[in-house]
């Protein structure tokens, strides 16, 4: 297990729209540390989730970290402007960065922290290069285009190897993980060197409260013994 504290940030993509406000103020109350939002193209990925409107809206509803992940194809075009609405983290998919440097430099020099992504079958040694450069890399357990599906066990073991290296070449930076997880599995992500998760329909769900699906998350993860 990661020995810093474990970071939790709700998705808004499994959120109800209709009270997103509400939705937002009880994940801050409950202790959520960010919120995430998935911006979807309908080319990179097969959906399209919400833009620039939708950002600026979350920045006004809540004083948490804003925690932008872009699942659009040229996304140099658009860091910019997401971070004008109020992201405070952007991250971008190295499948879809022509230019991967020059986009993570440009996050930076925009006022937010650079982040990268990878697809469950991309080769961790794609963004080695620059992983100095880099505050959070975000691994996907899914394939990324929708909420709601099942985490790929052999997550699990490209977390180990990839924080292996992230404490090699870059100690301070962020391991994010993203897709399926909940409190049946939230050990074993956290165990395997993970320290930043990302959670939708374990929090925002009509079957439990929001405080309910954090507490759950909060109580597996203290039943984890440390490394």
């Amino acid at each position: 297990m990661s020995a810093r504290p474990i970071r939790i940030g709700p998705s808004i993509l499994t959120a109800d729209f209709l009270r997103l406000g509400e939705e937002l103020s009880a994940a801050e109350t409950a202790g959520a540390d960010f919120v995430h939002v998935d911006v979807m193209d309908g080319v990179f990925v097969p959906n399209i989730s919400v833009g620039l409107p939708l950002v600026e809206a979350v920045r006004r509803a809540t004083r948490l970290p804003v925690d932008v992940h872009l699942m659009i194809v040229d996304p140099d075009r658009w860091v910019e402007r997401f971070i004008a609405a109020g992201a405070d983290v952007v991250t971008v998919h190295v499948e879809a960065a022509t230019h991967l440097h020059r986009t993570l430099r440009a996050i930076e020099e925009a006022g937010a922290l650079p982040s990268v992504s990878l697809n469950p079958a991309t080769p961790l040694n794609a963004i080695y290069e620059v992983i100095p450069m880099l505050r959070q890399v975000l691994l996907m357990s899914v394939n990324p285009g929708f909420g709601g599906q099942t985490f790929i066990p052999s997550a699990l073991d490209r977390i180990r190897r990839l924080r292996a290296e992230l404490d090699r070449r870059n100690p301070s930076c962020f391991l994010q993980v993203d897709g399926g997880i909940k409190a049946s599995n939230v050990q074993r992500v956290a165990e395997a060197g993970a320290d930043t998760l990302v959670v939708g329909s374990a929090i925002f769900t009509p079957d439990h409260s929001v405080e309910d699906g954090l507490h759950a998350l909060r109580a597996a993860l203290a039943a984890t013994p440390a490394r």
